[in-house]
C-alpha cells in the first residue's frame, strides 16, 4: 500500500512538474496575448501546441488584427488557415490595408485568395495603390515597341503604359497581368490599323487610348484597367509602298514568264514550219527525179515521136 501510494505521488508531482513547465514555456505568450486583449487562453496555447501549430505566429497576428480593429477573426479561424497552409500574416496585413481603404475585404475572402496562391498582400496593395504595367514587356516578349500600320501603308511604332488596379472580386479565377498585356496590346494594333492615314495618329495618339478603352479588355481578369497612356510613337517603314514594290515586282516576273512561254510556243511553231518547208521540197525533188524517168518511159514506147510529128504538122 505504501509502494502505491508513493507511486500515485511521484505521478502526481511529475503531472505537477510537466503542467509548471508548459505553463512556464507558455506564460510569456498568454500574458502578451492578454495584456492586448486579443482573448487567447493557456488551453488554447496549448492545444495548439500539441497540433503542432506555432502559438507564437498565431497569438502575434490575432493582436495585431485586435489592435488595427479586426476583432471578427477568432483564433480558430487563424489555426485553421496556417493549418492548411496559408500565411496568415499576410492575410491580416492585406485586411488590415482593406479596412483602412475601405475596401470590401473579408476574412473568407482573403484567405481564399491566400490558399489559391495569389499574394493577397501584394493585391491589396495593388488596390489602393495602382500598378504601371509597361506594354509591351521587354522581359517577357523581348520586343519594344508595338508596331501597327495605318491605312495609308505607314508603320507606327508604339509603346504604352497600363495603369491597373487589383479587382479582388475576380482576382480567384481572373486572368492575369500577361492577358492585360496581349489585350493592350491587340488594341493597339488594332486601333492603328483602322485609322486613315498616321499623320491622324501622330497629331492625336490619345486616339489609341480612348479605342483601347473603349474595348473593355479588362473584362474576366484580376485587374481594373485605370488609364492607357501612349508613352511613345514613331514612324517606322512606308510598309504600303514596300508591299506594292514587291507586288510590282511579282507582276513582272509573272508577265516575263508569260512573254518566256510566248515565245517558246513562236520558237516551237517556226521549227514546226520549217520541218514542213524541208519535208515539201524532199517531196518536190522527188517529184523531179520521177520526171526523167517518164520521159524515157517514154521514149522507149515511142510516144515522144508522135509527139515531135505532131508539133512538126502544126509548124
Amino acid at each position: 500500500m505504501t509502494v502505491v501510494l508513493a507511486v500515485g505521488a511521484i505521478f502526481i508531482l511529475l503531472i505537477i512538474l510537466a503542467s509548471v513547465v508548459i505553463i512556464a514555456m507558455f506564460s510569456r505568450i498568454w500574458l502578451q496575448a492578454y495584456v492586448s486583449r486579443a482573448r487567447v487562453s493557456m488551453l488554447s496555447i496549448i492545444a495548439m501546441w500539441l497540433r503542432k501549430v506555432k502559438p507564437q505566429t498565431i497569438v502575434e497576428s490575432k493582436i495585431t488584427a485586435v489592435q488595427a480593429g479586426l476583432p471578427s477573426i477568432s483564433t480558430e479561424a487563424l489555426e485553421a488557415h496556417y493549418l492548411a497552409g496559408g500565411n496568415i500574416r499576410k492575410v491580416v496585413q492585406a485586411l488590415i490595408i482593406a479596412q483602412r481603404a475601405k475596401i470590401d475585404l473579408d476574412w473568407n475572402t482573403a484567405a481564399a485568395i491566400d490558399l489559391a496562391g495569389r499574394d493577397v498582400y501584394a493585391a491589396v496593395q495593388t488596390s489602393v495603390d495602382p500598378k504601371v504595367i509597361d506594354c509591351p514587356d521587354t522581359r517577357r516578349s523581348g520586343r519594344t515597341t508595338l508596331d501597327g500600320v495605318a491605312k495609308d501603308g505607314i508603320q507606327l511604332r508604339a509603346r504604352a503604359r497600363v495603369t491597373v488596379r487589383t479587382n479582388l472580386a475576380q482576382l480567384i479565377g481572373g486572368a492575369t497581368e500577361e492577358t492585360i498585356i496581349a489585350r493592350v496590346g491587340e488594341g493597339i494594333v488594332s486601333a492603328i490599323g483602322s485609322c486613315e492615314t498616321h499623320k491622324q495618329v501622330l497629331a492625336n495618339p490619345m486616339l489609341i487610348a480612348k479605342a483601347v478603352l473603349d474595348k473593355s479588355l479588362d473584362s474576366q481578369t484580376a485587374f481594373e484597367i485605370v488609364s492607357i497612356d501612349i508613352a511613345d510613337i514613331d514612324v517606322g517603314d512606308n510598309v504600303g509602298a514596300r508591299l506594292q514594290a514587291d507586288q510590282a515586282e511579282a507582276d513582272t516576273r509573272v508577265a516575263r514568264a508569260h512573254a518566256e512561254e510566248t515565245r517558246s510556243l513562236a520558237v516551237a511553231v517556226e521549227q514546226e514550219m520549217k520541218a514542213l518547208t524541208a519535208e515539201n521540197r524532199a517531196l518536190v525533188v522527188l517529184a523531179e527525179a520521177e520526171v526523167p524517168k517518164a520521159i524515157a518511159e517514154a521514149y522507149r514506147h515511142g510516144q515522144m515521136r508522135g509527139t515531135a510529128a505532131a508539133v512538126a504538122g502544126n509548124g
